[in-house]
């Protein structure tokens, strides 16, 4: 344990030394992940999934705002969403502009969540988003998490019917835009998806907060147990094909990076935790005090003796 709060505080200081390289640094490599997935997903339109276009949108990221590579990510599906029909623009536009003003209202300081959500999903790890944020963010991260999914979904159901949504002869435009609602809006397995993480997420949210030794790993605990059950358990009431083994591994892996989270942002000693009481004209004050895991960073200096100064010396005597 000693050597893993020694590479922490080794990092944070590292950190705090060089972020104003790191962080632009950071966004450069989530936008360029980002834009080559969705290229490789839905590269629908050929002029704008070219690797370079990637490159150079990405490092325009890394000087702005991180909610910046959310809404270039928009831009970019719209654009391959045009190029397959009229339909399928009208309602990508009409669901990302819905879905920005919620989040822009509610929880605009997470937009790295609606960037790296279909990301996470492609990479079979989406239910580290419920747990991490539970554990660091507050309940409002339910909003960038429901419409990061619903992307993702978005972006599920265009690459997976290319060839009927492209083909504008088939029916007309009233029932293809039921057609786009009923597979989009309406889909069980996106609704299902959704209502677990946020109850995965509010029920890691509340059991951090709780005053109880080891809270932070109960309620990483508690959500991963949660958010099995409860997508093997949905899948069955409402028909929906879920992988069990998908879901089982990827639970595990989420809670993995959880508990890296926690060690990292959180990191109590509970054996050396303190009580305290105070009292004023109106109130009793009960104090817990839990102190932080920490240690010195040793700094090594190596001196170097030159072997001329030792054979002078040799000499003289």
């Amino acid at each position: 344990m000693a050597a893993l709060l020694e590479i922490k505080q080794r990092l944070k200081i590292f950190y705090a030394k060089y972020d104003v390289y790191l962080f632009p640094l950071l966004k450069f490599v989530t936008a360029l992940a980002v834009f080559m997935t969705i290229n490789g997903q839905i590269g629908f339109m050929t002029r704008i999934k070219s690797p370079a276009l990637s490159l150079l949108l990405a490092l325009v990221c890394s000087f702005l705002p991180v909610n910046m590579i959310a809404v270039i990510a928009a831009l970019l599906i719209c654009a391959h969403a045009f190029s397959l029909s009229l339909e399928v623009f009208a309602l990508t536009v009409g669901l990302f502009v819905v879905m920005y003003i919620l989040y822009f209202r509610v929880a605009p300081g997470y937009g790295f969540v609606l960037a790296l959500a279909p990301l996470l999903f492609y990479m079979r790890i989406p239910y580290a988003m419920p747990l991490v944020l539970g554990l660091v963010g507050g309940s409002a991260c339910v909003v960038p998490v429901s419409c990061g999914t619903l992307t993702y979904y978005l972006m599920y159901f265009m690459k997976n019917n290319e060839t009927i949504l492209a083909d504008s002869d088939t029916e007309d435009v009233s029932s293809r835009l039921t057609y786009l609602v009923e597979n989009v809006l309406m889909n069980k397995t996106a609704i299902l998806t959704i209502v677990i993480f946020a109850v995965v997420l509010l029920v890691v949210y509340a059991i951090r907060r709780m005053n109880a030794d080891y809270a932070w790993n109960i309620a990483i605990g508690s959500g991963a147990v949660r958010n099995m059950v409860l997508f093997l358990v949905g899948g069955l009431a409402m028909q929906v094909r879920i992988s069990t083994p998908g879901v089982i591994l990827g639970t595990l892996f989420s809670m993995l990076i959880a508990f890296v989270a926690e060690f990292f942002v959180f990191s109590v000693d509970y054996s050396r935790t303190e009580y305290a009481q105070f009292e004023d004209d109106e109130y009793y004050y009960y104090v817990k005090a839990v102190p932080k895991m920490s240690i010195a960073v040793s700094d090594k200096k190596v001196k170097k003796i030159s072997s001329g100064h030792k054979s002078s010396r040799k000499k003289q005597h």
